[in-house]
């Protein structure tokens, strides 16, 4: 029996826990790259102050109360869930640039003759990213009081997956890009044309009503409209503004507003296609 188990001790694991041990390796070095980095975290945090400061103070005045003249958010409220998304959305995106810095410096190489699936690296990646991304999107709820929302401990923990889905589905479309990327410069010039329209399509800034027809279909395509009209309608929900109000400023599909956890569903899917896609990149031979 004593040889029986050191057998079992010794026996190499399946291919199955091989892949979850790489998965949660990688996920890990993210995370602590990412809490290392105070740098990182701080530089996260103020490009979305400044546009909330810019905007909010700049177009305030302009834009009034959205949604009725006495029972609408005002512009700064509004423009505050989109922040949110714009700031996953950021981080998300460039999180996959670890992926052109493992390639120079050779670390990807070992990373892909070690003896886990492809899929796992790109699992793996896609999770240290979202994770990242998503605490530094939550770090921005710090600021709801200044805003005039409160958020209560139920409104955090169902924004809480929102963004991590979305967080999941941008940062599997810098993998998709990484993949095939052999300089950060090259990476950094297709993700600075990326990241704009995915922004301003997004309805992060302004309501996406009352557009033109082929500018509508631009931003129905967009994926991070989906997840930025979730985490605005859980937001103003907890805001106190009426739901009817919340669906005229909020995205419709064929004239019909959408629900939060549609917005959600739509995200996941995105995601799951494109971690897919990514997954394909990889199993590539370079």
């Amino acid at each position: 029996m004593a040889t029986i188990e050191v057998v079992e001790r010794l026996r190499p694991p399946s291919a199955v826990m091989r892949a979850l041990i790489g998965i949660f390796t990688l996920w890990q070095r993210d995370l602590l790259r990412y809490w290392r980095d105070r740098t990182r975290i701080a530089g996260g945090l103020a490009q979305p102050l400044l546009f909330l400061i810019i905007f909010g103070a700049g177009l305030s005045p302009w834009m009034g109360t959205l949604g009725g003249a006495t029972v609408g958010p005002d512009y700064l409220q509004f423009l505050y869930p989109g922040i949110i998304g714009m700031s996953v959305l950021f981080s998300s995106i460039f999180s996959a640039v670890s992926v052109v810095w493992d390639r120079e410096f050779g670390f990807l190489k070992e990373l892909l003759v070690a003896p886990i699936p492809r899929w796992a690296i790109v699992v793996g990646k896609a999770l240290g990213g979202s994770t990242t991304s998503m605490l530094q999107g939550l770090l921005l709820l710090l600021l709801a009081p200044l805003i005039g929302v409160r958020l209560q401990l139920g409104t955090i923990l169902l924004l809480i997956p929102l963004l991590f889905l979305l967080a999941f589905s941008l940062s599997s479309i810098g993998l998709v890009i990484a993949a095939r990327m052999r300089s950060t410069e090259g990476f950094g010039l297709v993700m600075n044309f990326l990241v704009t329209p995915l922004l301003f399509l997004s309805g992060a800034l302004y309501p996406l009503n009352n557009l033109p027809t082929w500018l509508t279909v631009l931003t129905r395509i967009d994926p991070v409209t989906y997840g930025i009209d979730a985490i605005r309608r859980v937001v103003l929900s907890s805001a106190g503004v009426p739901q009817p109000v919340i669906d005229q400023l909020g995205v419709t599909l064929f004239g019909h507003p959408l629900h939060p956890l549609l917005d959600a569903v739509i995200v996941l899917i995105l995601g799951i296609f494109l971690i897919v896609l990514a997954a394909r990149q990889f199993a590539r031979p370079d």
